[in-house]
């Protein structure tokens, strides 16, 4: 309390008036942080306080972390993780098996980030870790989709869900001739002038018809957000699509006109891209080069605020202590930030937990080749809703990645759960392994047992993206109070680059209150 009061900070810029006079407070409190600038003691610290340790609270440090040195500006960073490890989703583990010459490498979150999306690149490689950075290995076929109970591949020149390339596109049986006929009318059909948002459902139906959502545009599109495409914001969540629209009337035209004629000399890395020791690298590069104070297996019970203080946050943990703070960033689902916003911002508490979210799983299963075979030469299976399956989708780990797994296995990992199959989440570890078995023996063939499985819940960890996301939050933030900032997948961006671009702006906003509100309360 007395290092939150304005006394305190008065006391601290006497103290420190002498030249080489060094002011020194207990680690347990650790407000006021001593910065000699040229021999004379500066002070005055400006608090942040970080709420969620996965990558969108680290990297909101980093770039905290890299604009204070940029601009020799002084700033405690404080990083508060319930969990007793940082990363949240991204999740990394290394996995042996008897007698085999390597272990697994196993993901329990995503594997990879888009590498047109430059952030995540970005970062990676601000870290230091270029020569981590690997691309998919080649594959025949990248994408499958169950069609009829039989994977058939997506045709080449497809890209989510628009065909750029003619006889790939009509020879496959994915779709029927009434179906394609009927993407190909989006060549012609004029462009919704309306700019309000839509569904992406209402929109790939608008565009390509009913076959073309259910066979390919719902399992690829849909399928990344865990969503329901009936309820999906396209503005939020593909607004590239939208814009190819406006500009060229069709998507068939709009995509064609958007491929590089030649690919860059020095374009080396596949559009997915992730880390040779997993995706985790990138959580562990961070915590050892962050200077913030990072506490782990700790929680907030409350954030106070009162603006006549200085500073006007006061956040309480659950081993009793507390932290003073200029600003606080909260990084955590909006759910959370809900319960700690609660008693001074009601309103927007109230938005924050209209903010829907779904429970997914992973189930990862690694297998000996002699037993099964390689499924498919692909990156995985897509499986569209109406084949009723119980499981989502299946990646090919070892087929997608080098080094994943010992040469005489395979392994692969399968999606459950989500806006698709929420009942299956309800089973038990061993109940949910069977089903998933009992999948891949009906789809694949593979009756072998498997040399090792694992599963990985994320309960409420998907949040939905639904039609007039975007302008909800809009209005979240600007019902924040100074100093108060929002981050995370619940908000602009699931992705790991998008979570990253967050963090860079959110640093970017912080930097900029600081350098006004802290200095004219100094």
């Amino acid at each position: 309390m007395f290092l939150c009061s304005p006394f305190a900070r008065a006391w601290a810029r006497g103290w420190g008036e002498g030249k080489n006079d060094q002011l020194t407070l207990p680690d347990a409190n650790d407000t006021f942080r001593s910065v000699i600038f040229g021999g004379a003691m500066r002070a005055e610290v400006a608090q942040i306080v970080i709420i969620g340790g996965g990558i969108a609270g680290l990297s909101t440090a980093w770039y905290v972390q890299k604009a204070a040195h940029e601009r020799g500006k002084s700033v405690q960073i404080t990083v508060i993780e319930r969990d007793t490890r940082l990363g949240g989703k991204l999740l990394t583990e290394m996995v042996p098996l008897p007698d085999a010459a390597e272990p697994l490498l196993v993901e329990g979150g995503p594997d990879a980030f888009i590498s047109q999306k430059p952030w995540g690149l970005q970062l990676a490689r601000e870290l230091g870790l270029d020569d981590q950075l690997i691309s998919t290995q080649p594959a025949r076929h990248k994408v499958y989709v169950l069609h009829n109970g039989v994977p058939e591949p997506l045709p080449d020149g497809v890209n989510l869900v628009v065909p750029t390339q003619f006889w790939p596109f009509v020879r496959s049986p994915l779709l029927s001739w009434r179906g394609k006929l009927r993407m190909a009318l989006d060549l012609v059909l004029p462009a919704r002038r309306d700019p309000a948002d839509e569904t992406l459902a209402s929109f790939i139906k608008r565009r390509f018809g009913a076959e073309a959502l259910d066979k390919i545009a719902e399992p690829l599109m849909a399928g990344i957000h865990n969503a329901e495409s009936a309820r999906q914001s396209l503005a939020a969540t593909f607004p590239r699509f939208r814009d190819l629209e406006q500009k060229h009337g069709s998507l068939i035209r709009g995509m064609r006109a958007a491929r590089p004629k030649n690919a860059p000399a020095n374009q080396t890395l596949s559009p997915f891209v992730s880390l040779r020791g997993g995706i985790q690298t990138l959580v562990d590069s961070l915590r050892s080069q962050l200077t913030a104070d990072i506490r782990t297996g700790v929680s907030v019970v409350a954030l106070d605020h009162n603006p006549t203080n200085t500073p006007a946050y006061r956040v309480t943990l659950d081993d009793g202590s507390t932290l003073c703070a200029d600003a606080v960033v909260l990084a955590v689902p909006s759910f959370v930030a809900a319960d700690l916003l609660a008693p001074h911002q009601p309103n927007l508490a109230d938005g924050l937990r209209r903010i829907r979210y779904v429970s997914t799983a992973t189930v990862t299963l690694a297998f000996r080749r002699a037993e099964t075979g390689l499924p498919l030469d692909s990156y995985g299976l897509v499986i569209p809703h109406s084949e009723h399956r119980l499981i989502n989708a299946v990646t090919m780990l070892s087929r997608k990645w080098a080094h994943r797994a010992p040469a005489d296995h395979i392994l692969l990992r399968a999606f459950v759960g989500g806006s698709k199959n929420p009942t299956v989440l309800q089973l038990d570890d061993a109940a949910l392994l069977q089903l998933v078995r009992d999948e891949l023996r009906t789809i694949f063939g593979i009756s072998a047992e498997p040399t090792w499985s694992g599963i990985y819940r994320w309960p409420l960890a998907n949040p939905q993206y639904d039609v007039g996301h975007l302008d909800r939050v809009a209005a979240l933030e600007n019902l924040c109070p100074p100093g108060i900032y929002l981050c995370g997948s619940a908000y602009r961006g699931v992705g790991i680059p998008d979570c990253v671009r967050q963090g860079q702006e959110t640093a970017e906003m912080l930097m900029q209150f600081i350098s006004t509100q802290v200095a004219e309360s100094a």
